[in-house]
């Protein structure tokens, strides 16, 4: 396998492990919906479940996870399930989606992506109290952006994955900042 094949490979998997680092369920449906019946036979875990059983079980946890993002209670419910599930997921789909690159390697690195967006999501959920309804569309859309940019323009998708993480990184800065001031403030009273 050449080089330029493998940074192909890993920009794919970083993309599809921001995706799942935004929703759980929906990159596993758009995926296996883009890539076919054969797919659910790469993918670990999945790949010993009868592939229309594992489409049923994902349709419905894609329609519960989409409906739960669009109020408070659905949004705090999902947040307990994201974080312990989405690194898991997120090496999942990046194992998946691979072919020659390490597996084991890409997969640690998918599963941190993934758990990487999902604490800052979760940091930014705690300090608004909600997302927004508008911010939940806008999650809904960029995750099956981040798919298809994984199997039709894994460079681009790479990129894109690239500036989430550099955004979270910022954006956890803000937060601690934000967590101090909080933390100062509780203790002066």
């Amino acid at each position: 396998m050449s080089l330029d094949v493998a940074i192909v490979e890993i920009l794919a998997a970083l993309s599809i492990s921001a995706a799942a680092g935004i929703r759980i369920t929906l990159p596993l449906l758009v995926l296996g919906l883009l890539q076919g019946e054969d797919f659910w036979y790469n993918v670990p875990i999945l790949s010993n479940i009868y592939p229309p059983i594992v489409l049923g079980i994902l349709i419905s946890c894609c329609l519960i996870e989409l409906i739960a993002s669009k109020n408070l209670l659905g949004q705090r419910l999902l947040q307990i399930a994201y974080l312990p599930l989405c690194p898991i997921i997120g090496a999942i789909l990046a194992i998946a989606l691979i072919q020659g690159v390490p597996k084991i390697l890409i997969g640690l690195v998918g599963g941190f992506v993934a758990l990487l967006l999902q604490l800052i999501q979760a940091g930014w959920f705690y300090r608004w109290n909600r997302f927004p309804l508008w911010l939940s569309f806008l999650q809904d859309s960029l995750c099956i952006f981040l798919v298809y940019l994984a199997l039709k323009a894994p460079q681009l998708g790479g990129i894109v994955a690239l500036i989430l993480l550099g955004l979270a990184v910022n954006s956890y800065k803000e937060l601690r900042q934000w967590y101090l001031r909080q933390y100062q403030s509780r203790r002066d009273r």
